[in-house]
């Protein structure tokens, strides 16, 4: 005989307010979105983006008078925050068209300027972002053009990293001068050597490679020796052992920077902003920038990142707030104008990042810095082997451009080319942006058309 069953009155069930879950799944989100992968890997990763952001830091710093140690704090804040939000290495990279106005001309597009060019790109994407605009226009892109962006991008970098390598720059006129020496602590012999080195550990990025780091467990001693070795070389911290080394050679190419440290961070006060600087901003820096930012910092951004990191798709609309956010914050103190960059985010895939963690760390690095050192930090940066950082700057520019490997078709590969080379020969992401969708709509019709029936008489 079954037994009877007595059950409790509902009313008298005690019950979990939904409300009370909420702070707990945020913070379990953010503790997963920060948890490193792999201790290693993560700090290599970091190094990722040094190749692009150093060299126009420094040279907005040396130039313009950009407050240094200010953008340090407000971008290592970005970085910690974009890692806690996204869970991937979300880079923090300067907006570079707003960066070249000022770099090139710093007598009429001085620290107002650059804000207020800030402020308005930061103003638009995020009013794009909130009203949805954003994520239409993401949805709109052919893949083939994305792909164009991208590939541009990635080349365009790769080509300054060479030119980084081969001869002597000034960063803070963003000009080349004569050949590079092949030896001294910035020749090309340093640079051929960190390049090997890099290769040589990191291989060519193939896919699951990353993976083999993480699991030293030869299985009982059942493997090859060889293979031990194999994996103790994909342990090492490739990138950072390379920036280490650049920050040594940084100190003994001039030994005494040490005396020119002013400990304690720089003071942080408000941009006063004419009308005039508005207008110059606005014209000068706003227009040419936002096209770079809606294509490569926001629809490039997501799209590699559903490659890189499946799962974890993020909306263009976030996106282009947190870019947004970053600008109509910072930019208000003197923060260099910031922007999220494919360009970064593989550069840190191709170093080993792998999760929020690794910005995080970036970003608490920079605040420490920026706290402790303050602006009298360029003093090494401005004896950083350039060498060294076109080294990290070539690798990421080609992590970027192989995204593009996956146009299969002659004529998503005709579309993607087209919008490449006219955006390298133009220097206009924007101009190979038209002439792709162009080309692409063309190519639609001309499709559309043969397809019809033939009329009959």
């Amino acid at each position: 005989m079954e037994s009877p069953s007595y059950h409790m009155p509902l009313r008298d069930t005690p019950t979990q307010a939904p409300r009370s879950r909420f702070p707990s799944n945020i913070v379990h989100k953010v503790r997963d979105n920060l948890v490193f992968r792999s201790k290693w890997a993560e700090l290599n990763g970091a190094m990722g983006d040094l190749g692009t952001y150093i060299p126009i830091v420094l040279a907005l710093t040396l130039s313009v008078d950009l407050n240094l140690g200010t953008t340090l704090i407000f971008t290592g804040i970005y970085n910690i925050v974009t890692g806690a939000i996204y869970g991937v290495p979300m880079p923090v990279q300067p907006m570079k068209s707003i960066a070249a106005v000022a770099i090139s001309n710093s007598a009429e597009f001085g620290v107002p300027e650059i804000m207020a060019a800030g402020l308005c790109t930061g103003g638009i994407l995020f009013l794009l972002g909130v009203t949805g605009l954003m994520q239409l226009v993401y949805k709109l892109i052919p893949l083939s053009v994305v792909r164009g962006i991208q590939l541009s991008q990635g080349l365009s970098f790769a080509m300054s990293a060479v030119k980084y390598i081969r001869k002597v720059q000034d960063f803070s006129k963003s000009k080349s001068g004569g050949d590079r020496h092949w030896l001294g602590l910035d020749g090309l012999v340093l640079a051929i050597v960190c390049a090997c080195f890099v290769i040589v550990v990191n291989g060519a990025g193939e896919e699951g490679s990353e993976g083999e780091g993480d699991d030293i467990d030869l299985g009982g001693g059942e493997r090859p020796r060889k293979r031990g070795l194999k994996q103790m070389v994909a342990l090492l911290p490739s990138a950072f052992m390379v920036f280490l080394l650049g920050v040594i050679l940084a100190f003994i190419r001039r030994p005494g920077v040490v005396h020119d440290f002013k400990f304690g961070p720089s003071s942080i006060e408000a941009v006063k902003i004419s009308k005039h600087a508005w207008k110059e901003g606005f014209v000068k820096g706003t227009i040419p920038q936002l096209p770079l930012s809606v294509l490569n910092s926001v629809i490039a951004v997501c799209n590699l990142s559903s490659d890189l990191f499946p799962g974890k798709d993020f909306s263009a609309s976030s996106v282009s707030v947190s870019v947004g956010l970053m600008n109509l914050v910072g930019c208000w103190f003197g923060a260099m104008p910031c922007c999220h960059g494919a360009g970064g985010l593989a550069g840190q895939y191709k170093f080993g990042g792998r999760s929020g963690g690794c910005v995080a760390l970036l970003g608490a690095a920079k605040l420490v810095l920026g706290l402790v050192l303050g602006s009298s930090l360029v003093m090494v940066l401005n004896q950083f082997p350039v060498a060294v950082l076109g080294v990290l700057l070539l690798f990421a520019g080609i992590e970027l451009a192989m995204a593009s490997r996956d146009m299969n078709t002659k004529e998503e590969a005709f579309v993607m080319l087209i919008c490449t080379a006219v955006s390298i020969m133009g220097s206009s992401a924007a101009l190979g942006f038209l002439c792709g969708i162009a080309v692409h709509l063309l190519l639609k019709v001309r499709n559309w058309h043969n397809n019809q029936p033939c009329s009959t008489v």
